[in-house]
C-alpha cells in the first residue's frame, strides 16, 4: 500500500509540475519578404519596399486589373502563403497577402496602371485637361471657333481596344457637354466631353530651371509656328531659342535650353505665329560640387581604412568594417591615380574568413554610411542629402576582371544560388552607378538573405539614374562620363547616391577573387552637350 501511495504521489506531483509548465519556447525571428514577383502584363521589375511591406506593380494599360495572373514568385525560404504562381489577383484595389513561418507578416500588393488618353479637336489650343476621378475632359479652342461645328480629330478615353459609344465622329455640338460611354473588360464608364473657348492664342505654361539648363513648355493652336524667347533679367535682351532645342506635339511644345548661367534670373515667353505668351521669370540653381569626389583624403582606424580625412566630414564609406571582421580592408587608398596626383580608391574583391567561416566581400565605395555588421552581413545606408540636378557624373577608372569563383550558399540562399550558378567561371563585372531620388531618408541596405533589402533602380522614388558595367580588363585609366536619364524633369531630388563595386553581384556574395576596380576624381556636370 505504501509503495502504491508513493507512486501515486509522485505521479500526482509530476502532473502538477507539468500543468505549471508554459509553452515558452523562443521561436527564431525570421522577417518574411517577397524577393520577387512577376505578373502578366507587368512593365519593369516589381518595386518591393521592405520598410512598408508594400509591392508596387506597373502594369500595361491593356491588363484587366480584376484578373491579374502571377507568373513568378520568390519568397524568403520557408515562408507560407496562399499566393502562388498562376494565382489570379483582383488588383482594382490594394491586395493584402500574409506570409507566415514563426510569425505572420502582412504585405500589400498595389497595381499602378497608366492609361494614355487623348481628346483632339479642330482649332485646339494646347493639351486637354483630364479629370479621371470625375471622368471629365476639357479641350480649349480659339474664341473664333464655333462650338456648334466642332470636329473631333482623335478620342481615346480607355485602354487600347476599348469601345466608345456613340461614334465620336458624330459629335459636333459642344454648346454643352457631350457624353461618351467607354467599355473595356467588364468595366463601363461614362465620360463627359467639354470644349471651351480661350482668348489666349499662345500660353507660356511652365519654366523648370536647373543649373545650366531650363525646361520650357508652351501651348498654342496646332499647326502654328512655335518657339520661345529668353533673356537675362539684368540685361533685358531677348534671344530666340534655337529651334533644334524645341519639340512640338500637336498644340503643345517644349524646349530644353542648355548653356545658361548658374544662379541667374531669366525671363522667358512662348511664341506662336509672332504672338507672345505671358512672361515667366525663373532663377537657375547653384552648381553644387560632389563632396569628397577627389578621394584624396583617407584615414585608418585599426584595420579599417575610411575614405575621409580624420575628424573631417564623412560623405563616402566602404564595407571595410564588415570585411575586417575576418580579414583586412579590401577598399583602400592608392597613389596609383589617373594623373599622378593625390590618391585614388582601390577596390578589391576577395573571400574573407577561413573555409566555410566567411563570405565573399566585393571591394566597394559609396556615398552613404556603413551602420553595422550582423553576423556576416552588413547593414548600411546609401545616399546623402542633395537637391541639385546634375546632368552627368564624371570619373576615371580602370579594372582587372577575374573568373567568378564565389557563389551564394546553396544551403542558406538556395534561390540566389540557383540564379547565379551559371555565372561560375565567367568574367566578373564591375559596377558604377549614380541615382537621384526623393526619398525622405537614406536608402537602407541589408545583405542578409532572409531579410534582404537592396537598392532598386526601378524604385518610384528614383528621379534620375545612370550606370556603367564592364567585364573586361582595362589596364590604363579611362575617362568615364555617365549622362543621367531623368524620369521626371519637374521633380526635385532629396538624396544623391553614387555606388562603385569591383563585383556587380557582390550584394549576393557572388564574384571573382582578385577582381579589382580603381576609381578617381568624381565630379558632377550641369549642362548638356549640343
Amino acid at each position: 500500500m505504501r509503495r502504491i501511495y508513493i507512486n501515486g504521489l509522485m505521479v500526482g506531483m509530476m502532473l502538477l509540475i507539468t500543468s505549471c509548465i508554459e509553452n515558452d519556447i523562443d521561436y527564431p525571428v525570421v522577417k518574411l519578404q517577397f524577393l520577387d514577383i512577376v505578373v502578366e502584363g507587368q512593365s519593369g521589375n516589381a518595386i518591393i519596399n521592405t520598410e512598408t511591406n508594400t509591392i508596387t506593380l506597373n502594369l500595361d494599360e491593356t491588363v484587366n486589373l480584376k484578373k491579374v495572373k502571377v507568373t513568378k514568385l520568390e519568397l524568403t525560404e520557408g515562408a507560407k502563403t496562399d499566393l502562388a504562381v498562376n494565382s489570379v489577383l483582383d488588383l482594382t484595389k490594394p491586395r493584402k497577402v500574409t506570409l507566415s513561418l514563426y510569425q505572420d507578416y502582412e504585405w500589400t500588393i498595389v497595381a499602378r496602371q497608366t492609361i494614355e488618353r487623348r481628346f483632339v479637336v479642330n482649332d485646339q489650343i494646347g493639351e486637354p485637361i483630364f479629370d479621371v476621378q470625375n471622368r471629365l475632359v476639357v479641350a480649349y479652342v480659339t474664341t473664333s471657333t464655333s462650338l456648334r461645328t466642332i470636329q473631333i480629330e482623335d478620342l481615346k478615353l480607355g485602354p487600347e481596344g476599348c469601345t466608345m459609344a456613340p461614334d465620336y465622329s458624330t459629335l459636333h455640338d459642344f454648346m454643352s457637354g457631350q457624353t461618351v460611354t467607354v467599355s473595356y473588360h467588364d468595366i463601363t464608364e461614362v465620360w463627359t466631353l467639354y470644349v471651351s473657348p480661350t482668348s489666349d492664342d499662345v500660353v507660356t505654361s511652365s519654366a523648370d530651371a536647373w543649373t545650366n539648363v531650363v525646361w520650357l513648355s508652351g501651348q498654342g493652336k496646332k499647326g502654328a509656328v512655335f518657339g520661345f524667347e529668353i533673356s537675362e533679367v539684368s540685361t533685358g535682351e531677348w534671344k530666340t531659342v534655337d529651334e533644334a532645342y524645341i519639340t512640338v506635339n500637336g498644340g503643345t511644345f517644349t524646349a530644353r535650353v542648355p548653356h545658361l548661367k548658374a544662379s541667374t534670373a531669366y525671363n522667358c515667353r512662348a511664341v506662336a505665329n509672332d504672338k507672345y505668351g505671358e512672361i515667366l521669370t525663373f532663377t537657375t540653381e547653384e552648381a553644387v560640387v560632389l563632396p569628397g569626389g577627389s578621394l584624396d583624403n583617407w584615414h585608418q582606424v585599426d584595420d579599417v581604412w575610411n575614405p575621409w580625412a580624420e575628424n573631417g566630414e564623412q560623405i563616402w564609406d566602404t564595407g571595410n568594417k564588415g570585411a575586417t571582421k575576418m580579414g583586412d580592408s579590401n577598399s583602400v587608398p592608392t597613389s596609383e591615380t589617373w594623373n599622378g596626383k593625390g590618391q585614388a580608391a582601390k577596390l578589391s574583391s576577395k573571400f574573407v574568413g577561413v573555409g566555410s567561416l566567411g563570405k565573399f566581400a566585393a571591394g566597394n565605395l559609396y556615398v552613404g554610411k556603413y551602420l553595422e555588421t550582423v553576423g556576416t552581413n552588413g547593414k548600411l545606408e546609401f545616399g546623402k542629402p542633395f537637391t541639385a540636378r546634375p546632368t552627368k557624373l564624371k570619373a576615371y577608372y580602370k579594372y582587372t576582371t577575374a573568373p567568378i569563383d564565389n557563389l551564394p550558399s546553396e544551403k542558406n540562399a538556395p534561390l540566389d544560388y540557383k540564379r547565379f550558378v551559371s555565372y561560375k567561371g565567367k568574367p566578373d563585372t564591375c559596377a558604377i552607378y549614380i541615382a537621384l531620388g526623393d526619398w525622405d531618408s537614406p536608402v537602407g541596405v541589408y545583405t542578409k538573405y532572409s531579410e534582404r533589402k537592396l537598392f532598386d533602380k526601378n524604385d518610384s522614388h528614383v528621379i534620375a539614374y545612370a550606370e556603367f558595367n564592364t567585364g573586361k580588363t582595362v589596364s590604363e585609366y579611362q575617362k568615364l562620363e555617365l549622362e543621367l536619364e531623368y524620369r521626371a524633369v519637374n521633380r526635385e531630388p532629396k538624396y544623391l547616391l553614387v555606388v562603385c563595386s569591383a563585383s556587380k553581384y557582390g550584394d549576393y556574395f557572388t564574384g571573382g577573387e582578385g577582381a579589382t576596380l580603381w576609381v578617381d576624381d568624381f565630379s558632377l556636370e550641369y549642362d548638356y552637350d549640343d
